[in-house]
C-alpha cells in the first residue's frame, strides 16, 4: 500500500493506448477503475482498468484479441460479468477485465470510483482504512479484502445498487466461516 502516485493516470492511459490499437471498434470504452483512479487515495501501486464491450456477444472476441497481444484469459474469478487476465511481461502492473456494458461487474466498479473521486473525505477515510488493514494482514489478501467489505458495500448501497448485488460482492469478498 503506498500513498498516492500522480503518473497512475499516465500510466493507464500509456496501457489504455496499447490495447485500444488492437481492439479498435470492438470497444465502447476502456476506463480506469480502482483505487489507483481516485486522486489522492492510498493504493496497491496496479493499475485497474475495465475494457467494456457493447454486450455479452463481444467478449469472447475481445478476449481473443487480447490474447494477440499477450494477455492470458483467467475468467471469471467468482465475479459475474467481468473476465479478467494476467498481463504479458514487460508491462507496468495492472489488473484488466472485460466487462459488458451495463454489467454488474463494471457497474460496481464504476459505482465505486465515482463515489470517491465525488467524495473526497470518503476517500481519505477508505484510504486509512486500507493502510491499517495493509498494516494488519501484509501477507493476507483475503483477510484484507474482508475487511474492506463493509465499507465498499456501504459505498455501493448509496450508489443505488439492489440487495442481491450487493449480496454477490459481499460473497466475492468475504472470508468463508471458520
Amino acid at each position: 500500500m503506498v500513498d498516492y502516485d500522480p503518473t497512475w493516470p499516465e500510466t493507464f492511459e500509456d496501457l489504455k493506448a496499447s490495447v485500444a490499437a488492437a481492439l479498435g471498434d470492438a470497444v465502447v470504452a476502456i476506463e480506469h477503475v480502482g483505487s489507483t483512479s481516485v486522486p489522492g487515495l492510498a493504493a496497491k501501486p496496479i493499475i485497474d482498468m475495465s475494457i467494456v464491450v457493447d454486450s455479452a456477444d463481444n467478449v469472447p472476441g475481445a478476449i481473443e484479441m487480447l490474447a494477440t497481444l499477450g494477455y492470458r484469459h483467467l475468467g471469471d474469478l467468482a465475479i459475474g460479468g467481468r473476465e479478467a487476465f494476467e498481463n504479458p511481461a514487460g508491462l507496468p502492473d495492472h489488473n484488466l477485465y472485460v466487462c459488458p456494458q451495463g454489467g454488474e461487474g463494471l457497474r460496481n466498479h464504476l459505482a465505486m470510483r465515482d463515489h470517491l473521486r465525488e467524495h473526497p473525505e470518503v476517500a481519505a477515510e477508505y484510504g486509512r482504512l486500507k493502510k491499517r488493514l495493509a498494516a494488519e494482514f501484509p501477507n493476507d489478501i483475503d483477510a484484507y479484502v474482508d475487511g474492506k467489505t463493509e465499507f465498499i458495500l456501504s459505498v455501493l448501497a448509496q450508489r443505488g445498487l439492489n440487495e442481491d448485488e450487493l449480496a454477490r460482492i459481499e460473497a466475492a469478498n468475504r472470508l468463508p466461516p471458520t
